[in-house]
């Protein structure tokens, strides 16, 4: 039944009243869910820990999203000792039985789509299309890494022999034990995404996932040990992350890891990780990232896309549109019709069918929050939003309204990664001094621009400083990857490797090469 609804970043609407009623039963269903205790899992064992992560749920902090138990260092070294004694067995298995085994992680997944997310409805505040759209990429994700080592054949390729008779060729091959630590936002695309990549690599995966979020984690262990990967293989490790976290990207026999998170501890993890010997690091650590609009632009489909690209998720997402930068000619006409569609957007329980902002995440979040907003008034002016809300149901949960405002140049507002529904906007001259101001950041995620004149498109695609880019996109500015169509991954300080998620060279981050000579004489 999922496929009939694939959900991408880029559906605009779902008017489909099958889909509707799909997710509507499902978000009944899945209450059942809620409150329950869930375990560490190593090598298939669940261990029960007194020290416990209790998830409240940002549409409401009353409302428990689960118990989960919080692994110890032992737990972690455990995981990884697991994994490295299964790993050669893993990758002995050959690699298309491990694609076999992971396409069938996929319809599993897809097949539990609607119950997936309604449950990241709940635990994180996603909306619903926002929510199909998280699963169903896994899912693609997850064949997207399958299809591109069936593509490549293993990744073995016959080399020339110098006249000895026997068998040359170039392999590539795993590291042993792969770790993966993701965020909140994503629970189960930057999870399963990167677990799935180094798995059908041949690598074993302790995966720690955020405590906000924890449920999809564990609801991804369940959807590979159901599509048959071994508990050798997969490991989950819910914990702190000065314990867990630390305990994993610090083990001597981890040989390599994927984090997705702040640019202060994927910094970390990147300087340090290696310390003995040459170990690689994908490193995902957000972006404050641009949109550009000339006076050539449509000025509706530009509003649209940075509207999409803003407030999306609350903006809570690395590629988030959270700088603008507007030719003045048509300035106070773009800031007009933006701060009219802003107003527009329904805020409530993400659960709804008419709602598009939910909750932020947290406490933290509502500070960040504030604290911008205190900027904006302060050194600046707020167009519209600004504040927290605190009315009827809504003021259960961590909602605010999506915001938009003018800052000066000096701003720490144009700077700082807010994670928030919250844009700047400010006027421009010259086409090259906006796209100087697009560049100068220490992040290079994503970037969008507005313009009918080719002249201009091609000048912008030449300088930008960005991984994803995007031009003239309704659906959104700057946000809305899809594997195999916009390829995800940043320039800069948001990505280590310059290989993009999604894309035709991903995999291969997770092998080494390897060149074989079997002489036959």
């Amino acid at each position: 039944m999922a496929q009939k609804f694939r959900i991408t970043y880029a559906t605009l609407s779902a008017d489909n009243e099958e889909l509707q009623r799909s997710y509507d039963e499902a978000a009944e269903r899945v209450k059942a869910e809620l409150g329950k205790g869930y375990p560490v899992i190593v090598n298939g064992e669940e261990r029960w820990r007194e020290d416990r992560y209790v998830e409240p749920s940002p549409i409401d902090e009353t409302l428990v999203i689960g118990s989960f138990s919080q692994a110890t260092a032992e737990d972690v070294d455990d995981a990884v000792r697991a994994a490295k004694e299964f790993s050669l067995e893993w990758d002995r298995m050959g690699w298309q039985e491990r694609v076999r085994i992971l396409r069938n992680v996929a319809d599993v997944m897809e097949e539990r789509l609607f119950d997936l997310a309604a449950l990241m409805g709940y635990e994180v505040g996603k909306n619903r299309l926002e929510a199909l759209g998280d699963v169903q990429e896994t899912a693609e994700l997850i064949r997207w890494n399958c299809d591109e080592v069936e593509k490549h054949d293993g990744f073995r390729t016959p080399m020339s022999g110098l006249g000895a008779a026997g068998d040359y060729y170039d392999v590539m091959r795993p590291y042993g034990v792969w770790a993966v630590i993701s965020p909140f936002n994503f629970p189960m695309a930057l999870s399963g995404g990167p677990s799935s990549g180094a798995l059908v690599a041949g690598n074993c995966v302790v995966l720690k996932p955020s405590n906000q979020g924890a449920l999809l984690g564990y609801k991804l262990y369940e959807c590979y040990r159901d599509g048959g990967v071994p508990a050798g293989a997969f490991h989950l490790v819910v914990g702190r992350g000065v314990v867990a976290g630390e305990a994993l990207w610090k083990h001597p026999d981890v040989g390599g890891i994927t984090f997705t998170g702040s640019y202060k501890v994927g910094m970390d993890i990147y300087k340090n990780f290696a310390l003995n010997v040459p170990k690689p690091v994908i490193c995902e650590m957000g972006g404050k990232n641009p949109t550009i609009v000339t006076k050539n632009a449509d000025l509706d489909k530009a509003t649209d896309g940075v509207l999409r690209s803003a407030f999306g998720f609350g903006g809570q997402k690395c590629s988030a549109c959270s700088r603008v930068f507007v030719e003045r000619e048509v300035y106070d006409d773009f800031l007009t019709r933006l701060k009219t569609k802003t107003e527009k957007l329904k805020v409530g329980n993400p659960l709804e069918r008419d709602v598009y902002l939910g909750p932020i995440i947290n406490e933290a979040a509502l500070d960040t929050f504030e604290e911008a907003a205190e900027e904006a008034r302060k050194n600046g002016n707020i167009v519209t939003g600004g504040q927290r809300i605190t009315e009827g149901e809504l003021g259960k949960g961590l909602f605010v309204e999506p915001t938009v405002v003018e800052a000066p140049d000096d701003s720490w507002i144009w700077k700082k990664e807010l994670f928030v529904p919250f844009v700047a906007v400010a006027p421009f001259d010259q086409l090259d001094d906006a796209i100087g101001k697009a560049n100068d950041t220490e992040y290079g995620l994503t970037a969008g621009f507005f313009s009918e004149d080719a002249a201009e498109v091609d000048e912008w695609l030449d300088r930008i400083q960005a991984g994803v880019i995007y031009v003239n996109r309704r659906a959104g500015s700057t946000t809305g990857a899809w594997p195999g169509v916009q390829p995800f991954g940043g320039w800069k300080g948001s990505g280590t490797t310059g290989k993009a998620g999604g894309g035709p060279y991903y995999v291969m981050q997770y092998l080494r090469e390897q060149s074989r000579t079997v002489i036959a004489e």
